[in-house]
C-alpha cells in the first residue's frame, strides 16, 4: 500500500506547539494526542525491527510522554521493554499521565542499560530543544551502540535549524508527527535522523489556518512549470541573454545549454570578445551568438531574462552590467562572478530576480550564514529584494516575504564543476517563461537534482560532470509534470 503524500508545509517548533494547543482548544485531549504518538512510535518500531530488548529513554517533557506511551504498547505485543528517566514529569502535565500508564521496570539512568538493551528510544528532548545536551543525557547517548529510533529529532537536534546542540546521537529511525520541521530537511540534523516517518496523529489540518506556515518542503505542487499551448511561440517563452567571459566560456554556455532545455523560447550567449564569439558558434547549432557589447542589447525588450556571472571576471564591469539590466526592469539571476564581484557591498545586488551562492559565495558578499541557514537567506532575501538560493545538498530558497523552502532531492554527485552554472540557466529559463521569482528558483533547484538523479540512474555509482546534468533535464520535467508541478 503507497504511503500519503508528504505535505509541502515545514512547521518550527513554535509552530508545532501552536498547532498543539489549536487542536486541543478544538475539543482533541492532549493524552489522546501523545497516546496517538506514542502509538506511532510503537508501530514503527515493531515494522521495522525483530522483537528485541527496548530502553526508552525518557524526558521529563512531552516528548518523554510519548516514549513511555510506546513503552507501554511494545510491552504489551511481548516486546520486553524498560524505562530510564532523567527527570519525572511535571505533576499534572499530559506526559505524568503518560508516565502513570507504565507499569514496567523502570531501570537507572546509566550506561549499563544502555549497554543491555538492542534498541534504544531516545525520547528526551524532541524538536524543540532549547538548551545544549550535555551531562549524563550527552553521556547516555553516546554510549549507544545499537539502532536508536529518535521520537520527534534525535535529541540535541535542532527542529528549526538542523544544527547540533551540543551533542545529538545517529538515529537509524526518525518517527514525528503531523509535519515534518525543518531540521528533518536541513544538515547536520538531516543525516542524524537516518530514515524520517512522518506520522499522522489526528491533529486536523485546520489548525494550520492561523499559523500560516512560512517554510516547505521544495516540490511539485508548491509550484508549477510553465505550459506550452497550441498559440503557444518562441517569444512567449521569453529571450534568455548569458553573457559570456573569455576566460572561462564553458560556464556561459553550460548556463545557456541548460536554459534551452527548461523551455527558454530563445537563447543568447554574449560574447564579449570576437574569438569567444567563434567558440561560442562553434557550439549547439540552436543557440544565438552575439559579438554586440551586452549592454545594447538591452534596445531589444523582448529579451527579458539575463543571466549574469556565470565564467564572468568578479570586477566592476560585471557589476555595471548588472546594474545596467537591472535598471532596464529585466529579470536577472546573478551568479559566480556577480557575486564576487559584490563582496562585503550586497545593495549592488538589490533589484536582480534571483542570487544563487554557494555557502564562501555567500560568506563573502552577506557574511557567515551561521548555524541558522534559513534565518541568513531570509536576511539577505529581504536586504536584497532578490529571492536567495543558498546552494547546498539541502539548499534553501529564501523569498523576500519570508517564504522559505528547502530542497531535499539533491544528490552529492552535484557538487562538480559548471554544475551551478546548469542552475542558474534553469532559473533564467523559468523567469523567461514568466514564473514568479521565487516559484522559479523553487523548481530550478528542484529539476537540478532530479536531473542529477536522472543522470546516475541505473549507473555504477560514479562522479557525474555538468554536461550529464544536462541530458537529465527533460526527463526531470516530465517527472514534476506527472507529480503535478
Amino acid at each position: 500500500m503507497s504511503r500519503p503524500p508528504i505535505p509541502l508545509e515545514l512547521l518550527t517548533p513554535e509552530e508545532m506547539a501552536r498547532a498543539d494547543r489549536a487542536a486541543i482548544g478544538g475539543g482533541i485531549p492532549g493524552t489522546a494526542l501523545m497516546h496517538a504518538a506514542g502509538a506511532a512510535v510503537a508501530q514503527t518500531v515493531r515494522r521495522r525491527f525483530r522483537p528485541c530488548r527496548v530502553l526508552v529513554l525518557a524526558g521529563p517533557g512531552n516528548n518523554g510522554g510519548d516514549g513511555y506511551v510506546a513503552a507501554r504498547l511494545l510491552e504489551q505485543a511481548g516486546w520486553p521493554a524498560a524505562v530510564a528517566a532523567l527527570a519525572p514529569p511535571r505533576a499534572g502535565s499530559d506526559a505524568a499521565w503518560a508516565a502513570a500508564q507504565w507499569r514496567g521496570p523502570m531501570v537507572p539512568f546509566e550506561e549499563g542499560e544502555v549497554a543491555r538493551a538492542g534498541l534504544v528510544i531516545d525520547a528526551l528532548f524532541g524538536a524543540g530543544l532549547t538548551r545544549e545536551v550535555d551531562g549524563s543525557a550527552a553521556a547516555l547517548l553516546r554510549a549507544v551502540r545499537v539502532p536508536l529510533v529518535a521520537v520527534d529529532m534525535p535529541s540535541g537536534a535542532d527542529g528549526g535549524t538542523g544544527a547540533v546542540r551540543g551533542f545529538a546521537p545517529q538515529a537509524a529511525l526518525t518517527v514525528t508527527f503531523f509535519r515534518l520541521k525543518p531540521g528533518h530537511m536541513l544538515l547536520p540534523a538531516r543525516d542524524l535522523c537516518g530514515e524520517t516517518v512522518l506520522a499522522d496523529i489526528g491533529l486536523p489540518a485546520s489548525v494550520l489556518g492561523d499559523i500560516r506556515p512560512r517554510s516547505f518542503r521544495n516540490a511539485p505542487g508548491l509550484w508549477r512549470l510553465p505550459h506550452r499551448g497550441a498559440e503557444s511561440h518562441k517569444f512567449s517563452h521569453g529571450h534568455v541573454t548569458v553573457p559570456g567571459g573569455a576566460a572561462m566560456p564553458g560556464a556561459a554556455r553550460l548556463a545557456a545549454m541548460a536554459a534551452r532545455r527548461a523551455g527558454a523560447g530563445l537563447v543568447t550567449l554574449a560574447a564579449s570578445d570576437d574569438a569567444t564569439a567563434a567558440l561560442f558558434r562553434a557550439g549547439e547549432p540552436g543557440l544565438l551568438v552575439s559579438d554586440t557589447p551586452p549592454e545594447a542589447l538591452l534596445t531589444d525588450e523582448r529579451r527579458n531574462a539575463w543571466v549574469i556571472g556565470p565564467g564572468m571576471p568578479a570586477q566592476r564591469e560585471t557589476l555595471s552590467l548588472l546594474r545596467a539590466v537591472i535598471d532596464a526592469g529585466r529579470q536577472v539571476v546573478a551568479d559566480g562572478g556577480a557575486l564576487t564581484a559584490a563582496a562585503g557591498e550586497p545593495h549592488h545586488l538589490s533589484g536582480a530576480a534571483i542570487l544563487t551562492p554557494h555557502a564562501g559565495e555567500f560568506a563573502r558578499v552577506f557574511g557567515p550564514p551561521g548555524p541558522d541557514r534559513l534565518a541568513a537567506a531570509r536576511h539577505a532575501a529581504a536586504m536584497t529584494g532578490a529571492v536567495v538560493i543558498l546552494k547546498g545538498s539541502d539548499s534553501v530558497i529564501a523569498a523576500p516575504d519570508g517564504r522559505c523552502a528547502i530542497n531535499g532531492n539533491a544528490p552529492a554527485a552535484l557538487a562538480t564543476a559548471g554544475s551551478g552554472d546548469v542552475l542558474a540557466g534553469l532559473c533564467g529559463a523559468l523567469l523567461a517563461q514568466h514564473m514568479p521569482p521565487f516559484e522559479a528558483a523553487c523548481a530550478a533547484v528542484w529539476l537540478h537534482g532530479a536531473a542529477g538523479h536522472q543522470a546516475l540512474a541505473g549507473a555504477v555509482p560514479a562522479p557525474l560532470v555538468a554536461e550529464d546534468v544536462l541530458r537529465g533535464i527533460r526527463p526531470a520535467w516530465a517527472k514534476a509534470v506527472a507529480a503535478g508541478g
